[in-house]
């Protein structure tokens, strides 16, 4: 599963630019007063503002070379910082994901990831830069019942539950290692952080064994 095109809102575009633009160095390829689009590898992040509503913190992993995770770390010194823990930079080891991740905030104070899934055969030579920021690997939606809502996703769109993944009644992924949708309970802290997980709206374009979806998420 790929996700295409994440739309989300934001309360001032033009701080969203300055971050993903002059902090990622990631490339925009479309701004007016009211939307930014903005390419991240093979997907794209859209943000819509809304000045008068501010959304909740929302949930995007961005796949990264899985040889890349303690470059992206230098790369990003002076860029922005990653959640610690005890004054150290917090590299989750996810051992059944075969996965290891760093997590840091954009301007809006969304909880973003860059992930290395080391079963994915896209290891990099070249020094790391933003050109291997590779997509965007997982979005968070949040329901009062994750399994509930993973099972109409599964019934109506023909998703499928992540394998390596333990789903439950508070936290159910569908997908694969390209694209990944993280179905969290209500008030769930979006890990690692003391950041709740709060329903908000967001549309997913999406392509699952070849067949493109559109998913309107309401909160």
């Amino acid at each position: 599963m790929t996700l295409n095109e994440i739309e989300i809102k934001t309360t001032n575009i033009q701080t969203v630019k300055a971050f993903y633009a002059n902090v990622l160095g990631l490339p925009t390829t479309q701004i007016d007063n009211k939307s930014i689009r903005i390419k991240i590898g093979t997907s794209y992040l859209k943000f819509i503002e809304d000045s008068k509503n501010p959304p909740p913190a929302y949930h995007l992993a961005f796949n990264i070379p899985e040889n890349k995770l303690q470059e992206a770390i230098e790369w990003s010194k002076n860029r922005f910082e990653f959640v610690k823990e005890e004054n150290e930079v917090l590299i989750t080891n996810f051992e059944n994901w075969n996965a290891n991740s760093v997590y840091f905030f954009d301007i809006d104070g969304n909880v973003l990831e860059f992930i290395a899934r080391h079963d994915l055969n896209n290891a990099a030579t070249e020094q790391f830069n933003s050109n291997q920021i590779l997509n965007i690997s997982e979005f968070g939606i949040v329901k009062d019942r994750p399994d509930i809502y993973g099972k109409y996703l599964i019934d109506n769109y023909g998703l499928h539950l992540f394998e390596k993944n333990h789903n439950s009644e508070t936290f159910t992924a569908l997908g694969d290692d390209n694209g990944l949708l993280i179905i969290v309970k209500t008030n769930r802290n979006w890990y690692p952080t003391e950041t709740p997980s709060k329903a908000s709206t967001a549309t997913i374009k999406l392509t699952n064994s070849g067949t493109e979806t559109v998913l309107k998420i309401t909160a």
